[in-house]
């Protein structure tokens, strides 16, 4: 996982799914989709808590399963022991690549998507990532 397929990764995406959303404010998932959507990201909240609620001005959606749109990347704020469920549900809804949250590590789940052809990316933060490699919006 390098700053060149992060890069492409970033760039590329335009339809994230944010698993694990939270409507709290202190929480890292809230901030991040706040930034994200700032930076002209399309991101849809997926929190089986929440579902058919508004977070930030998106309808959250209780599963991957049931976003109607096609995603690009599937971003995890989920612990490490449903990183895997995560990825499978992310290969079958045929996503482009699989963001692991810092903090999220879980191998299996990484061979698998990058196996079924995902980018992955493991153990990083997109609100911190898009500065460091200059690709922030104003």
């Amino acid at each position: 996982m390098n700053d060149k397929m992060i890069t492409e990764v970033l760039t590329s995406t335009k339809k994230i799914a944010l698993v694990g959303a939270s409507d709290n404010p202190s929480r890292a998932s809230y901030g991040v989709m706040a930034y994200l959507l700032a930076q002209g990201y399309d991101v849809t909240p997926v929190s089986p808590k929440l579902a058919g609620k508004t977070l930030l001005g998106q309808l959250v959606y209780g599963s991957l399963a049931e976003i109607p749109d096609e995603i690009d990347m599937v971003d995890v704020f989920r612990n490490a022991d449903a990183a895997y469920g995560v990825a499978q549900e992310a290969i079958a809804i045929g996503a482009k690549s699989l963001w692991l949250q810092l903090g999220v590590i879980n191998e299996p789940a990484a061979i698998l998507a990058s196996e079924s052809g995902l980018m992955v990316v493991m153990d990083r933060c997109p609100k911190i990532e898009i500065p460091r490699l200059g690709l922030e919006k104003d």
